[in-house]
């Protein structure tokens, strides 16, 4: 059976993608599990070799654009990342008595996981990823602006950089949550 999905042809080109939740399941409406995001972004950054160009996290999905140093890979990043990221929010879910929609979550992954021999017990992420390498400023400046005006089409914020969990603020020159190493045409 072919893969479906999208290659990437150049590990060390910039790339815009999105990581998307499972039945589009509203996992990062809590801020526990949006920083659990957070956290491996800053892990890759120091260990990996990412660099974090451009990012907002939704509700259900993420949205990213990355490059890596020369000795590393995207192909690595995004396996190492889902892969954190998938297990610390699922052990969370399943430890934490407090979470409103625990049952009903853990159901709807195990649900996912069972669709795909891949999967042992539960399933956060979809197997497929959105990938685009950005191939002009152009281009790229578009995915930018994309990415960081989600919130303000969400109907979060007035202003793009107000979003706490977006590289808006970076681009403002505010506050930030993370280290951006902001793109300039």
């Amino acid at each position: 059976m072919a893969r479906t999905g999208y290659i990437i042809h150049d590990q060390q080109a910039i790339y815009y993608m999105t990581f998307t939740v499972v039945g589009w399941i509203d996992v990062f409406s809590r801020q526990t599990y949006r920083d659990v995001v957070i956290d491996s972004f800053k892990y890759c950054q120091k260990n990996k070799g990412l660099h974090l160009h451009a990012y907002v996290i939704m509700t259900n999905h993420i949205h990213l654009i990355v490059s890596v140093d020369e000795g590393h890979t995207i192909s690595d990043f995004v396996r190492d990342c889902k892969k954190f990221v998938a297990k610390q929010i699922l052990d969370d879910i399943q430890n934490n008595n407090t979470e409103s929609r625990r049952e009903w979550m853990l159901h709807q992954f195990k649900y996912y996981a069972s669709r795909h021999s891949r999967n042992e017990n539960y399933q956060l992420w979809e197997h497929e990823n959105h990938f685009v390498e950005l191939s002009s400023p152009a281009f790229t400046q578009q995915k930018i602006d994309y990415i960081h005006e989600n919130p303000v089409k969400a109907g979060w914020v007035y202003r793009a950089e107000d979003y706490v969990y977006s590289s808006a603020s970076n681009y403002a020159g505010i506050d930030e949550i993370i280290d951006v190493d902001c793109l300039i045409f």
